[in-house]
């Protein structure tokens, strides 16, 4: 299956990235060969992928570095680069390949440590591959300095280096990167395509996917997520219930509390599917004897573990309260569409009773506050509002309509 079938509801996008694959291949023959590259290509050094959340950027940036890697017998006889199936396809989409670095972060920011590693690495000619590939999933989490750091780096890129930035929007990029890189912009999948991928290559029953998508309003994760996993259904039908249980001030406290504490737990069992392990992994590494007592000199190295579990720890707990506000927020947009008349793509049809209830019990414009009043309870936890203060200011407002 070529790379680019993962790229759902992208077509401009696919085409753009294969004609770039194509000419980044014809340039590296060329090089090989030792005959003059061609004057005209639709390659660059630098790409910053943007689109909402769930819209597929890493999945583009992932599917375009692995297409900068096919070694297909195929292209030869004028066949696209990202096959899907060589060896340079699969090592660099399940992250193996000695020239494809995919950076990630579950922190709150990328420092400008981590930033020059990168750009050490990015100095680097190809060890095995046709590329030197540089995957920043992350790329608004850097700080100021860490983008002035990467900055030096694409303004003056090693011959065969590639960076790929994924961004939400070329706003959270620095203005002097986001100029040297050539823009791709994805938009939310359509709900019918979230559904059929989640059919096709994860064989998810078809009545699943479709309710799976149609909640989380094309983003494929959730939407994933949401369909194999029981336990993220439930907190949703939790966060689902929570306007019906802010009649009264002392029910719209006790609902915030439940939501802060359901995002706490979240985090809690990333915390103990991951942190254990990566803990055992660090000790091994470090020398631990039995009995589980470190080598002198190592207290810092597992300070410095521990400091960044509990910053991942926070970060999650943001998310999962954030993931939250999104789904209250697609509940009372379907309450307006129902004061406006309106039943097409409704995101919560197993709720529809509770959604034509609200719809009658008040107006357009209460509705509108409502929202209005989550995303301010957004805004507050960006600026690093303490979450239950702002959670319960939200409740409040909603109860106020």
């Amino acid at each position: 299956m070529p790379v680019w079938d993962d790229l759902v509801g992208q077509e401009k996008v696919s085409e753009q990235l294969a004609a770039a694959a194509r000419d980044a291949d014809t340039l590296v023959t060329a090089i090989a060969s030792g005959t003059p590259p061609p004057e005209a290509s639709k390659m660059t050094h630098a790409w910053l992928f943007t689109g909402p959340p769930g819209s597929g950027r890493s999945t583009a940036a992932r599917a375009f570095a692995a297409a900068l890697q096919c070694v297909s017998p195929d292209r030869a006889l004028g066949g696209i680069p990202g096959c899907g199936f060589c060896d340079g396809c699969h090592t660099s989409l399940i992250g193996t390949h000695a020239d494809v670095q995919i950076v990630r972060t579950d922190m709150l920011s990328i420092g400008v440590k981590e930033t020059r590693d990168l750009v050490r690495r990015a100095q680097l000619s190809p060890a095995t591959g046709r590329w030197q590939v540089i995957v920043l999933e992350d790329a608004d989490r850097l700080t100021e300095g860490a983008g002035n750091v990467l900055l030096k780096a694409v303004e003056e890129p090693a011959p065969r280096t590639v960076w790929l930035l994924c961004a939400p929007s070329i706003e959270d990029v620095l203005p002097t990167i986001r100029s040297r890189c050539r823009l791709l912009i994805l938009r939310t999948p359509p709900v019918d395509a979230v559904a059929d991928i989640l059919v096709r290559r994860d064989g998810i029953e078809p009545g699943v996917a479709a309710v799976a998508a149609r909640a989380t309003q094309g983003h494929i994760g959730r939407a994933r997520r949401l369909a194999t996993d029981p336990r993220a259904r439930e907190r949703r039908a939790a966060v689902l219930k929570l306007p019906l249980r802010i009649d009264d001030i002392g029910g719209c406290l006790k609902a915030a509390q439940e939501l802060i504490d359901t995002a706490s737990e979240d985090a809690k069992q990333l915390a103990e599917e991951v942190d254990v392990k990566e803990t055992e992994e660090m000790k091994t590494a470090l020398g631990a004897v039995q009995g589980g007592r470190m080598p002198r000199g190592t207290a810092g190295v597992m300070k410095e573990l521990e400091d960044n579990q509990k910053r991942r720890r926070t970060r999650t707990q943001r998310d999962a309260l954030d993931l939250a506000l999104i789904d209250l927020t697609g509940f009372y947009r379907d309450v307006l569409a129902l004061q406006f008349g309106s039943r097409l793509a409704l995101a919560n049809t197993e709720a529809e009773d509770t959604l034509e209830r609200l719809a009658r019990g008040s107006s357009p414009e209460a509705t509108l506050r409502r929202i209005d009043a989550i995303a301010g309870c957004r805004d507050a936890l960006d600026r690093n509002v303490a979450p239950l203060l702002a959670v319960e200011a939200m409740t409040m407002a909603l109860r106020a309509g």
